[in-house]
């Protein structure tokens, strides 16, 4: 089923949406979405990032700060599944709608959500894998990303779910942030204990694992992503990893701002948009809208604050 956003609104709406980092590709071509879509309807609307997991008072600070700016509606990336859910609740006793977007809230509080299962993510990659192998006996290196985000939490429900009964085993590579740096630490020190064949990783571990293994000509190793961006569409491009899912994140921030202006208008509105899960591989990979999973070239990440109320 095709998703129809609203073809115009009736005012000018004042949105704050909060990411949780701007450190890759992947909050990069949120951030362009959302900016997009509002710019589309005209909305007011401010973009922050906490800059990175660990940061959950910045997090809880800025949205403090755009209810103190008047904000109509918040749309939330979620450093923590459950960090915010005493403020989620408090917005919702005020009549401020707050949408879900991408990490995952565990709160009955959310008005509603622009998500993707990442459990479905795992799963999904999980399944092509399985048939790659054949079904045979293999080694998989999985690098989740950071511990206490919702969206690491279901993947690793989906992946060990995936795996039950089947001839795979798993060697975990340990949980840290999606930056470089991090996470090529967690692959050089599992890789310094075993070599395996395959790894199912977050995009930035996927990209820096294919770096590292193609430096140290690990070529049995194949490298899988469990959701994308520019840096693994171009190694897929290019052969280098053999696939990544991916859940479509500029096409999720659109959705999550025409949420968020459908309840202010007061039109109905679905309580959860999920885009379809897509296998980015080599053969599939130039019939699918790029425009729809990462930002133009050039485009970095936006930061915008929400403009002052005039009275």
């Amino acid at each position: 089923m095709q998703y129809q956003p609203l073809q115009k609104v009736t005012q000018v709406w004042r949105l704050c949406a909060l990411l949780p980092h701007g450190k890759d590709h992947y909050w990069w071509g949120v951030s362009w979405g959302l900016a997009e879509e509002a710019k589309r309807q005209g909305a007011h609307l401010g973009i922050y990032e906490a800059g990175g997991y660990e940061n959950l008072p910045r997090q809880r600070r800025q949205l403090l700060d755009c209810v103190t700016n008047k904000a109509d509606a918040l749309i939330i990336g979620a450093i923590s599944s459950e960090g915010l859910n005493d403020l989620v609740l408090q917005l919702k006793s005020s009549g401020i709608p707050v949408i879900d977007l991408i990490n995952g809230i565990k709160s009955d509080a959310i008005t509603a959500r622009s998500t993707v299962s990442f459990a479905d993510m795992a799963a999904t990659s999980i399944r092509y894998l399985l048939e790659h192998s054949q079904h045979q006996a293999a080694t998989l290196a999985w690098f989740p990303g950071p511990a206490q985000a919702a969206w690491v939490q279901d993947a690793e429900q989906g992946l060990h779910q995936q795996l039950t009964g089947s001839r795979m085993t798993l060697l975990h590579g340990g949980y840290g942030a999606t930056d470089n740096f991090s996470q090529a630490t967690l692959v050089r020190q599992l890789f310094g204990r075993q070599q395996p064949h395959y790894v199912l990783a977050n995009a930035v571990a996927a990209a820096v694992t294919q770096h590292f293994i193609a430096a140290e000509n690990l070529s049995q190793t194949q490298v899988m992503a469990y959701h994308a961006n520019p840096e693994v569409v171009r190694l897929i491009q290019q052969g280098q990893i053999l696939a990544a899912a991916t859940d479509s994140p500029v096409i999720q921030a659109r959705i999550s701002i025409d949420l968020a202006l459908r309840i202010l208008e007061k039109h109905p509105y679905a309580r959860q948009v999920s885009p379809h899960i897509k296998i980015l591989d080599r053969p599939g990979i130039d019939q699918l809208p790029l425009q729809q999973i990462i930002a133009p070239k050039q485009q970095w990440m936006i930061r915008q604050p929400l403009a002052e109320k005039t009275p």
